[in-house]
């Protein structure tokens, strides 16, 4: 939705709150900016086309016909449209503030902080104490904030995907169902729309944004479907070693994570390092930067080289 857009809805809900009487179309069109105020035809079909979106998304607008006017009137009744208060017992509570904790650290960080914000603010402590353990969600993957979204507003998606086998991009456009983690990786689990069949998708080897296709409910999610099973019974790739180049003293992670590390050539240590996905391997590496560069081998390097193509571009 544009910015523009955006004010308009805005603007509109506000008029219409504020009134004290329903205001017909005309009186709307001279209050709320952003209104056509030459072309009446425009107008109309940009008015009703911000009615019908203000109702799909819950906001109660009313139409009053008076007896005495021959346009009827529109206006939101403040009680219909204002949420009661909320109260939460202290377990619920300290479950939605678990649930701010996992995400502290992923890409949902500033949804979860804000929320926390807005419960203490309302004089709800959804705090938890420190423990040994930190629970977190690690989603270093650029594609899943617009499939979480997706997955949110049931809309369709087209995005870029590698093949695992050839390494062949191609295009894919998916109703997705929901977004799953196995075993540390992401997963997209829906209906691939050209195959005409339910598919998983490693979000590690979407390539490129992620577009969103039509209109937010343009599909249901089949009853009954067990998304973890669908990405349980998938494939695992064969285990392959990567030889990296790191700079000596950098990379602790990846010196622990490696099977051997010996010297290695031009004053650069050597590791040999287990991987199953070049792709996630691949943004493993192109985070260390300057410090690790792939020799071998070749699809995972140049899956770095794409990724760092990406970033600069």
């Amino acid at each position: 939705m544009s910015r523009r857009k955006t004010e308009r809805l805005l603007n509109l809900v506000i008029c219409l709150l504020a009134t004290r009487r329903p205001l017909t179309a005309e009186q709307i069109r001279q209050a709320v900016p952003g209104y056509d105020r030459d072309n009446d035809e425009a107008f109309q079909r940009m008015f009703e086309r911000d009615k019908s979106e203000l109702r799909e998304i819950g906001i109660p607008i009313e139409v009053h016909r008076d007896p005495w006017e021959n346009e009827p009137g529109y206006r939101i009744v403040r009680e219909a449209y204002e949420l009661p208060e909320i109260t939460l017992e202290p377990d619920e509570a300290a479950v939605l503030g678990l649930a701010a904790q996992v995400w502290r650290r992923a890409s949902l960080a500033g949804a979860a902080s804000g929320a926390l914000l807005k419960l203490r603010a309302a004089g709800i402590d959804a705090d938890l104490a420190e423990g040994p353990l930190e629970l977190r969600v690690d989603t270093r993957d650029p594609a899943f904030p617009a499939l979480w979204e997706a997955v949110r507003d049931r809309r369709v998606v087209r995005f870029g995907y590698r093949s695992a086998s050839s390494g062949e991009l191609r295009t894919r456009v998916v109703e997705p169902w929901g977004v799953v983690c196995r075993r540390g990786k992401w997963y997209l689990v829906g209906h691939d729309r050209d195959r005409g069949a339910p598919r998983v998708f490693r979000l590690s080897r979407i390539a490129g944004q992620v577009t969103p296709v039509g209109r937010p409910g343009a599909f249901t999610v089949p009853e009954g479907v067990d998304l973890r099973g669908m990405v349980g019974f998938q494939e695992q790739p064969p285990e392959r070693v990567a030889r990296v180049h790191i700079r000596p003293g950098t990379c602790l992670g990846l010196r622990h994570a490696a099977r051997s590390v010996r010297s290695g050539p031009d004053g650069w240590d050597e590791a040999e390092v287990t991987f199953t996905d070049p792709e996630w391997f691949a943004g493993w590496i192109a985070g260390l930067g300057a410090n690790a560069r792939i020799v071998d081998p070749p699809d995972a390097r140049e899956a770095v080289i794409r990724r760092l193509k990406g970033a600069l571009r």
